[in-house]
């Protein structure tokens, strides 16, 4: 049980994201938390320039709806949070909601790229997108997604761990979504 649970009514927890209205320091905090991974209150105050009070309310706000969870982390007083980590089973409501927003943000984040690209040092100025198709199984697409998955995991530390990072490093977005492509036709018959 967490501080929330005992400050917070249970008529006043909330039960879904529909009831969380938007605010600007939400959409802030969301913002820099899909950017840099993880964050405290005090250090998206610094970031943003809002109080750590106003932060930390706000964040506990996102997870009390689903949105953000805490980081995991070795004690002390700091509370890091991020972005909700998904289990593939996971796919309710609240999850749908949440793939919707975490898809707004990858969208948004991928457009201020292409407009402050020239900004950027020479040495940051190109990306690596890239698309692909491919016929799959299920069970296929679902082993192409854990071998993403396993190439990306020894760079995952470095999100709580920052003196892991070396030097240079900066967040690099890292989209991936595998889904099945639907037929055009008005029928549903497949198309070869």
């Amino acid at each position: 049980m967490t501080e929330d649970d005992v400050n917070t009514p249970d008529d006043q927890t909330a039960s879904t994201s529909e009831e969380l209205r938007q605010h600007d320091v939400r959409t802030a905090l969301l913002d820099l938390l899909a950017e840099v991974g993880t964050v405290t209150a005090t250090e998206a105050a610094s970031r943003l320039g809002y109080s750590s009070g106003l932060c930390s309310f706000h964040l506990r706000q996102l997870a009390r709806h689903g949105y953000i969870e805490e980081a995991p982390h070795s004690g002390g007083r700091a509370r890091p949070w991020r972005l909700k980590q998904h289990t593939p089973a996971a796919n309710g409501p609240m999850e749908e909601q949440f793939g919707d927003l975490a898809r707004g943000l990858e969208d948004e984040s991928w457009q201020r790229w292409l407009t402050q690209r020239d900004e950027a040092p020479s040495e940051w100025r190109h990306d690596e997108a890239f698309s692909a198709v491919a016929y799959l199984t299920p069970e296929e697409m679902s082993r192409v997604a854990d071998v993403i998955r396993r190439a990306l995991a020894p760079y995952q530390d470095r999100e709580q761990r920052p003196l892991a990072r070396p030097d240079g490093a900066r967040p690099v977005a890292l989209i991936t979504r595998l889904f099945p492509l639907l037929p055009h036709t008005a029928d549903g018959a497949d198309q070869d």
